[in-house]
């Protein structure tokens, strides 16, 4: 009986291999050797429209912080840099304005010491006179005169003022050079000066002082507040007639020169308002200022500011221009009559916490050492410094 359920023919597992050929060899050096070799390929198929994988997101308040970290630290690039800019410039142009070179000379031109055909050639009294030079320190006003012939009135003669003591005055902390500064007592008003110091030191009533003395003169001199208060008796007291002699260094004005002194009268009077706070202090030191309305000062000008016995304040300024006999002579530019002005000015130079020029209020007390060890009325004509 035929089975109507389908016929299955069985599958053996593993497909029948053809035997070996017995007529067939090997290639293999080792025929009894056999090797199997398995390779695994991993392959990642993507189709044309299939998403690439995402990439990773920034927080936006993180990129804000990045960028404003990014802007802060390009301007503090520009800040430091602008900065660095600006004070190389001005150190450079400091540099430039505060070195004095020497003027040009031709190719052809002599001998720098030489001179030329029409100089005089001065001999006798006259050269004695031209060697009594004191050297200042600075080559652009080389030298001061150790002794000055003046008189504010010009029908009077003219009378002999010697130098105490001298210095340059600089201003910023490059020590710019701004003018020469010398201070002279008059020949006649030596014993008068040297008198007033000694009872400062020695109120027994010496004549002279001795090392000790003369040691503690000068500390005093020297100290903040006792020095100023000695140089204002002495100048209060009068009768001692001196110059403050001025020549600049550099081109200048009278309102850069007048202004510096304004200060310091502005600033002593609100430190003793008791003695300089009147109106009549305030009126002459307006008077004062209009003394200097004026133009500019060209470097190696004399400025000379008087003051008598009286302490009466005159100005002369030396304009450059020639009088009839072919020198240069000075202008009168006004006086000022309150005594406490020219006190106030003379004080900026000789004592207080900060002098005008340090180098010159050392010297002045110099020179004075120089004559108050000697007895009263024994030194005139005898100062050197």
């Amino acid at each position: 009986m035929t089975s109507l359920l389908p016929r299955t023919t069985p599958h053996p597992a593993h497909p029948p291999q053809a035997p070996p050929s017995i007529t067939s060899q090997s290639t293999h050096p080792h025929p009894h050797i056999h090797t199997h070799t398995h390779t695994h390929t991993h392959t990642h198929t993507r189709t044309l429209t299939s998403k690439p994988p995402p990439t990773p997101q920034l927080d936006p308040i993180s990129l804000h912080r990045l960028e404003a970290s990014r802007r802060a630290y390009y301007k503090r690039r520009t800040i430091y840099s602008a900065t660095g800019f600006l004070f190389g410039m001005t150190c450079i142009w400091l540099t430039a304005t505060s070195i004095e070179l020497p003027p040009p000379s031709k190719l052809d031109s002599s001998k720098p010491g030489a001179l030329p055909p029409s100089t005089p050639v001065v001999i006798g009294a006259a050269a004695a006179e031209a060697s009594e030079r004191v050297p200042t320190g600075t080559s652009t006003v080389p030298t001061f005169p150790r002794t000055l012939h003046f008189s504010d009135d010009p029908r009077a003669p003219k009378q002999e003022y010697q130098l105490l003591g001298l210095g340059i005055r600089t201003v910023s902390f490059l020590g710019i050079q701004v003018y020469v500064v010398g201070l002279y007592v008059s020949s006649a008003s030596i014993a008068k000066l040297q008198a007033a110091l000694l009872r400062k030191a020695a109120p027994d009533g010496a004549t002279t002082l001795v090392a000790g003395e003369r040691e503690e003169l000068r500390a005093l001199l020297m100290h903040e507040g006792r020095g100023e208060e000695i140089w204002s008796e002495v100048l209060r007291e009068g009768g001692t007639e001196t110059i403050v002699r001025i020549v600049p260094t550099r081109n200048t004005d009278f309102h850069h020169l007048r202004d510096a002194w304004v200060r310091g009268l502005t600033a002593r009077a609100q430190r003793n308002k008791e003695e300089f706070g009147d109106g009549g202090f305030g009126e002459a030191v307006a008077g004062f200022k209009g003394l200097f309305n004026r133009g500019s000062v060209p470097k190696g000008r004399e400025l000379l500011l008087a003051r008598d016995g009286e302490g009466k304040l005159s100005v002369w300024y030396e304009d450059g221009k020639a009088g009839k006999d072919g020198k240069v002579e000075s202008q009168r530019l006004g006086e000022v009559r309150d005594e406490r002005v020219s006190r106030s000015i003379w004080l900026g130079y000789l004592a207080g916490a900060q002098v005008s020029s340090e180098e010159a209020r050392r010297n002045i007390v110099e020179g004075v050492m120089g004559f108050v060890e000697r007895p009263v009325g024994t030194v005139e004509g005898q100062v050197h410094v």
